[in-house]
Parts: C-alpha cells; sequence; structure tokens
C-alpha cells in the first residue's frame, strides 16, 4: 500500500493551501476534479493529472491550466507557426489542436521548445491562447516550486517511517510535518538573520525542550542564551 499528497500552493507564497490524500492505486486525475479555481486563475500541474473533461470544464469557467504533455497522446493540428533564433535554429513550435476521447472535444493549444543542453523538447499544453510563448513557459516552471517543497519536506522532515499503521495515524503524521515545515518557514521570514532552512530546523529541534524566545535566539544565539544564564542563576540565588 502507499499513500498519495496532493498539493496545491500559491505561486507568490510558497506554502500548501490546499492537501488531499489519495491511495497510491487511485489515478492522480481524479483530484482535479477537487479543484476549487476561480475565473482568471492559472494553475500548472504535472501531466499525471491530464484529463480532458476536467480541462473543458476549465476552459467554460475562465480557468487556464499549463501542463506538460504525454508522449502518447493522439490530437488533430489545427494550426502551426515556428519561430527561429538569429542563428536560423527553431526554440519554439506554437500549434493549434484539438483532442477527442467518446464524446469529448477539447481545444488546447501545443508549445514545444528547446533548452540549451537538451536534446530532447519539452512539450506543454494549455488552453491559454493569449499569452506570448515565453509567459506560458514561465508559468511552467513556477510548478517546480511543488517539487522543492516536497524536496524540503524530505530532507528536514524525513516520514520514510510511520508510528502508526491505520489511515488515520499516518495521515497526522504527515499534516504534523506539513504544519511543522509552515510554522518554521514564518520563523525563517520574520527572522532578519539570514539562516538556511535547514539550519533553522536544526536549531529550534534543539531548543524545542528551553522555555526561550525562538526569534531572539534566532536573531542573537548568543546573546539569547547568555541572559537566559543569567536569568536562571539569579532566581537560584534570589
Amino acid at each position: 500500500g502507499g499513500i498519495k499528497v496532493h498539493t496545491l500552493i500559491r505561486g507568490e507564497e510558497g506554502v500548501p493551501y490546499d492537501i488531499h490524500f489519495s491511495s497510491a492505486a487511485t489515478h492522480d486525475h481524479v483530484l482535479l476534479r477537487k479543484l476549487k479555481l476561480t475565473d482568471g486563475a492559472f494553475v500548472a500541474m504535472d501531466r499525471a493529472y491530464i484529463d480532458y473533461r476536467v480541462f473543458e470544464q476549465m476552459s467554460s469557467q475562465g480557468v487556464f491550466y499549463v501542463t506538460k504533455m504525454k508522449k502518447n497522446q493522439r490530437y488533430k493540428v489545427a494550426n502551426s507557426c515556428h519561430y527561429v533564433n538569429e542563428n536560423g535554429l527553431v526554440v519554439f513550435k506554437d500549434q493549434g489542436i484539438t483532442f477527442s476521447k467518446d464524446e469529448i472535444v477539447h481545444q488546447s493549444r501545443r508549445i514545444e521548445y528547446w533548452e540549451e543542453c537538451k536534446e530532447n523538447p519539452i512539450v506543454l499544453l494549455t488552453n491559454n491562447f493569449d499569452l506570448d510563448t515565453e509567459e506560458i513557459i514561465e508559468i511552467y516552471k513556477y510548478r517546480w516550486r511543488i517539487e522543492l517543497l516536497f524536496k524540503q519536506l524530505k530532507q528536514n522532515f524525513p516520514l520514510k517511517y510511520f508510528y502508526g499503521d491505520s489511515v488515520n495515524a499516518i495521515k497526522i503524521q504527515i499534516w504534523v510535518a506539513l504544519i511543522a515545515n509552515l510554522l518554521i518557514t514564518i520563523v525563517k521570514k520574520r527572522v532578519k538573520r539570514p539562516w538556511s532552512f535547514s539550519n533553522l530546523v536544526t536549531i529550534i529541534r534543539q531548543t524545542l525542550m528551553y522555555y526561550i524566545n525562538v526569534y531572539a535566539f534566532c536573531e542573537n544565539p548568543e546573546k539569547a542564551w547568555l541572559s537566559k544564564i543569567k536569568q536562571r542563576e539569579k532566581s537560584l540565588f534570589s
């Protein structure tokens, strides 16, 4: 068995604001139907979430998606144009395409681009036909903040072992890790001293059992610790 954590973060915040759990056997695109997005919103997602029915609903609601295209997807090309650089090399391919599955017909935009030092192109899908190609690519790159979030969680709050076997116990342990990550993110933003996230986690882990002002300690550990020692000596000899 296994569990998946589906996370949605706002581009300007970098912390989760919508989280869903599912079994490892459940397909990712099922969770896409639970999203509640407003008119004009953009959502950048992994290609595992591709669902033509949901994509068509998004288009009708004024919600835009940007995702990576699967290799085995079939489509019809309505129009196509190429962009070349000053050396005559193709850097972008922008196409209007149509997907058909059962009774669903969905109009999409296929963007193929090449990056330096990479042999194969990257292919994106979106239902926004107005933004420039470069803007769509930048929106998709924001999706990697999800990967950075999970990397941060794995490095500082490892979930290799669970203390309970029930679904509820596993969910609680994951929620605790997410809440701890959020709290330390808040501390990091409030503290002026430039700590790395991992060092801040280590400091807070070591001082959890002490009655000490975490903000004062993170700003100036030596001063805060000496002040704590003086208070203790004063209480002992008074």
